[in-house]
């Protein structure tokens, strides 16, 4: 500041203590300021400015971050308000233009923000449509298919969605929020009357099951007196058990437990007289096992007369052993099947090469092929001589096949 004329480029200082602006080709009266000195008087007036362009500076740098909300075209009015004549020193035309800009810029961003709100909203009400129309899904499902815990636990989850759609998303008009929660609460209303009305008759149905089981389970406790001959009751039991219908699966599995322990008494009973039974035809088991030792040379024997003569004394001490334990018949008598069948397949055989008509056929067919063999012999020396292969060859591979054939009679 001039010491002379108490001034700087923006402003001055009267001797009264008057200050003033330079705006254009003049200047303007900002104030007085009695009570200093003439640079306290243009610093005072300077700071006024340094306020108005530090509120200035903040605007535009909330536009060009792009933070700057709807109250930015407020805040434009208001400094454009401040600034026609503003009680402060400095550039002030200069401090005008940077915010006739960003009214144009303040314009583009309220602009920008409107339709970024629009797409916030037009988003908010595609959630929450989404939302209400998987409700309406899950509310219309044929009872046969509904899992009602799932189905619930999703109901549940999407009363939270909409929750929070509401307490943070962006605002829809409250026309359109209200149809849409009409919906959901209808689709969840219906969901909550079948599922109600669902478990009631679950209820009832287990009562009557239960009733029905129980009567079943009385029946089968008070076989156990008759240990392996209730076992034929128990079954017929069992069959209407399986009629009786089914109740919820808890309830259910803890019937069948008691009906099953009284099955259990029962084959125990069956159980340890098998066990008896078994030791006691363990000894048989032992002789059937020796004798079938003992018979297994019939597998080499060839003669059929022999081999059955054997075999019958086999099965004839094989009865009179006895019954053998259970676990074992399988073994035993597949053992002695293997003997029966081989001795079957030499009486076969034997039956095959006697048999009158059979035999008749084969002496017959024989003789012819004797003959042709012997033609046939001819026919290859005679080529043989004449030096005619293809001849040759071809009575040797037809002599071939009737030797094969004549072969195959047997004697």
């Amino acid at each position: 500041m001039s010491e002379a004329s108490n001034e700087t480029t923006w402003g001055r200082v009267d001797d009264d203590r008057t200050v003033y602006v330079r705006e254009g080709e003049g200047e303007r009266v900002v104030g007085s300021f009695p009570d200093g000195t003439p640079e306290e008087a243009l610093a005072y007036f300077t700071r006024k400015y340094a306020d108005l362009e530090g509120q200035v500076a903040l605007l535009e740098a909330r536009i060009a971050r792009g933070t700057a909300d709807a109250s930015a075209a407020d805040t434009v009015a208001k400094l454009r308000a401040q600034l026609v004549e503003p009680a402060a020193v400095g550039d002030i035309a200069a401090l005008r233009e940077r915010v006739d800009k960003l009214a144009g810029r303040t314009a583009e961003l309220s602009e920008k923000q409107q339709a970024e709100r629009e797409a916030a909203r037009t988003e908010a009400l595609e959630k929450r449509e989404a939302i209400v129309t998987e409700a309406e899904r899950l509310a219309a499902q044929p009872e046969t298919s509904i899992r009602w815990k799932d189905t619930s636990q999703a109901f549940e989850q999407l009363f939270a969605d909409w929750q929070a759609a509401q307490r943070g998303g962006p605002q829809i008009p409250k026309a359109q929020a209200d149809a849409l929660w009409k919906r959901f609460r209808s689709a969840r209303q219906t969901f909550d009357s079948a599922r109600r009305a669902h478990f009631a008759q679950m209820d009832a149905n287990n009562k009557e099951v239960r009733q029905r089981k129980e009567r079943i389970i009385s029946a089968a406790e008070a076989l156990a007196p008759k240990g392996i001959d209730g076992i034929p009751a128990y079954r017929g039991l069992l069959d209407e058990w399986k009629a009786a219908g089914r109740a919820s699966r808890k309830l259910d599995d803890q019937l069948w437990a008691r009906f099953k322990a009284a099955g259990d008494v029962l084959y125990e009973a069956k159980a340890a007289e098998v066990a008896q039974t078994n030791e006691e035809y363990a000894a048989n088991l032992t002789a059937k096992q020796q004798l079938l030792d003992q018979a297994e040379p019939i597998l080499q024997q060839q003669d059929h007369a022999a081999a059955r003569m054997r075999l019958t004394e086999v099965q004839l001490r094989w009865d009179e052993i006895g019954r053998v334990p259970r676990e074992a018949l399988r073994d035993v008598e597949g053992r002695l099947r293997k003997i029966e069948d081989h001795v079957k397949r030499l009486e076969d055989e034997h039956w095959r090469k006697t048999n009158p008509e059979t035999k008749a056929r084969s002496e017959g067919l024989r003789g012819q092929l004797e003959a042709s063999i012997a033609e046939l012999e001819a026919q290859i020396e005679t080529a043989r001589n004449a030096g005619d292969t293809r001849a040759q060859a071809d009575a040797e591979e037809k002599l071939a096949a009737q030797q094969s054939w004549l072969a195959a009679i047997g004697d």
